[in-house]
């Protein structure tokens, strides 16, 4: 179905034409003064100076045109030209109907869906999830639903870490503490154990033992560069503990990614690109892309119209190693074999946008992917602590996911356990649920590109622009929904009927932005704007909720209606919240 302002700007184009004036002028769009009316058009002062005749005149010619409309309860002009409209509440309880009987709400697919690959979390293997990691899966998990809803085929794919320098280290540890491991045995010709030699616990700490000791050791260092450089030649036994290290790490990683209620279709790495690299390499140097400077390969991707320097993309380094434009590059080699996606989405720090920029142009340059292939860089901002610094524990270091995410269930907890409404296995369900909903909303709230204040206090209040605030407001309604049932009722089958007072209509016109909204975030990515809209209609529904009888009204005809609208609102905001990567509780 049509969003509100399309149909509403159908027939303000339509009053436009048949006063004599282009329909262009006939932009219909939200109030920025709700006092006066609920839409505005503005269209008659642009249209001034074309027809030589002034705006307020143009204003009176089109609504003369709109005394009639079935849209509208009034068509006010205000001088010099503005057109002031408040919808009929009839046509709005019409609208908000039949949204509630169409699929997604009324909200359309595109017209020409697209296989979207996103690329979020890359996070390393071997290491834990720290809250570095966090953005990238929220925003990433996010975007990822908004452009399923729309109807696109979107793929997820994790992009680990998980080739390189770091692997060396690792083994090269592994080696100095368990040398008689038949890893290190060149001369072993059987299988080898299908038990890793170590825990994710133990894989945790030789990373950084082995990462500090090569800082302070030359010949550790050339030892773990070494055990790089076979690995990635296909040394058997090095190979064969690159697959404990890969398996130990993604179960674990996999957990803790659903403890975030994120999920990848694609577990793919940077080891995954290594076999197009050769090929990929020769091609940029037999059609001339590539050259050398100073020993290294590199392609020149600077435009006429850059105001700063952009430095080649380096493809090799003078040793002939690769980098990671050079697996970047590769994977996008892979992505187009396997996928031929029509748009790919980094969700990245935008401390890294350079680095894209290089790799995308480098891409587009060479044929690596179609001319008409979006690239897209969705950088994030970072995410700080009270004190505006990036954030960390108390201690000063860099703080575990799993720990921020045990830190924010105990405050809900707490706070869920003061009010004593709930058992306490209930309690400990609920404060999970609400307080995975405290740090997503906290994050997504922000413009993805703004850095942003981690407040755990502010984050998990019942109050204000926050995740608990939004699922207590659901599960208000949920309990409203239970009651009427209990007496009788059924919710459903129910419509909508005309507001009678401005707190019924409020929330009506909130509720009937949906379709609309959804249009922006999808357009824009930008899951921020479903957080401030659905902040605004659970404000609206708690004004409505405090000012009106809703099951002790006794006319039970204007009583269904109150249900109908609640049931509707119930499910944008569910929506909504899918959308954003949570849930709500049944009680809070």
């Amino acid at each position: 179905m049509k969003t509100l302002l399309e149909m509403i700007t159908a027939e303000m184009q339509d009053a436009f034409r048949k006063a004599g004036y282009e329909e262009e002028l006939a932009k219909v769009t939200l109030s920025n003064r709700p006092d006066l009316c609920e839409y505005q058009c503005n269209g008659a002062m642009a249209g001034a100076k074309k027809y030589k005749k002034a705006p307020f005149m143009i204003a009176e010619d089109v609504a003369g045109y709109l005394k009639d409309s079935r849209c509208f309860e009034t068509v006010d002009v205000v001088k010099p030209g503005f057109i002031n409209l408040k919808l009929s509440p009839v046509f709005a309880a019409e609208y908000l109907n039949e949204m509630a009987g169409a699929d997604r709400l009324g909200v359309e697919e595109v017209k020409n869906p697209k296989t979207i690959i996103i690329d979020y979390g890359g996070p390393n293997v071997a290491k834990p999830l720290h809250v570095g990691h966090l953005r990238s899966a929220i925003i990433g998990e996010s975007v990822k639903r908004i452009a399923r809803f729309k109807g696109n085929k979107v793929i997820g794919d994790i992009h680990l870490g998980d080739w390189g320098y770091q692997m060396g280290l690792i083994i090269t540890e592994l080696r100095k503490r368990s040398p008689e491991l038949v890893y290190f045995d060149d001369s072993y010709e059987g299988e080898y154990p299908e038990e890793a030699p170590f825990t994710i616990g133990e894989l945790e700490e030789i990373y950084p033992t082995a990462s500090a000791y090569a800082k302070e050791h030359e010949d550790y260092r050339e030892e773990a560069l070494h055990a790089t450089y076979l690995l990635q030649n296909g040394h058997r036994g090095y190979r064969a503990i690159w697959n404990h290290i890969m398996h130990v790490s993604v179960e674990d990683l996999k957990k803790n990614y659903r403890k975030l209620n994120v999920e990848f279709d694609l577990w793919k790495g940077e080891a995954d690109a290594q076999k197009y690299i050769p090929d990929m390499v020769q091609m940029l140097k037999d059609k001339g892309y590539a050259r050398y400077d100073e020993g290294a390969l590199v392609v020149d991707v600077q435009e006429e119209t850059d105001n700063k320097e952009v430095p080649p993309c380096m493809i090799l380094k003078s040793d002939g190693a690769a980098l990671y434009d050079t697996t970047d590059l590769a994977t996008l080699v892979q992505r187009e074999e396997d996928y031929h996606p029509d748009e790919v989405i980094y969700v990245v720090d935008k401390r890294q946008e350079l680095h894209f920029i290089q790799v995308f142009r480098c891409a587009k340059k060479t044929g690596i992917v179609p001319r008409d292939t979006e690239l897209k860089f969705l950088g994030f901002g970072t995410m700080n602590g009270k004190d505006g610094k990036p954030f960390k524990t108390r201690e000063g270091g860099v703080m575990r996911l799993e720990n921020l995410i045990r830190e924010i269930d105990e405050e809900m907890y707490r706070k869920i356990m003061d009010n004593r409404t709930v058992e306490e296995e209930e309690a400990k369900r609920t404060a999970e649920t609400v307080g995975l909903a405290a740090i997503k909303y906290g994050d997504l709230s922000n413009q993805a590109s703004k850095d942003y204040i981690f407040d755990v206090d502010r984050f998990t209040s019942f109050e204000g622009n926050t995740g608990p605030y939004i699922l207590y407001t659901i599960v208000r309604i949920k309990s409203i929904l239970n009651k009427y049932r209990e007496n009788g009722g059924a919710p459903e089958g129910l419509h909508v009927l005309p507001a009678e007072d401005q707190y019924e209509k409020a929330l009506m016109l909130q509720t009937l932005r949906f379709n609309d909204v959804m249009e922006t975030v999808y357009e824009e990515t930008a899951p921020h704007k479903i957080c401030a809209y659905i902040y605004e209609l659970a404000n609206e529904f708690n004004k409505f909720y405090h000012e009106t009888k809703i099951l002790a009204e006794e006319d039970e005809t204007k009583k269904s209606g109150y249900i109908a609208l609640l049931s509707l609102t119930k499910r944008v905001l569910e929506t909504c919240i899918d959308l954003l990567g949570f849930e709500a509780p049944e009680r809070m």
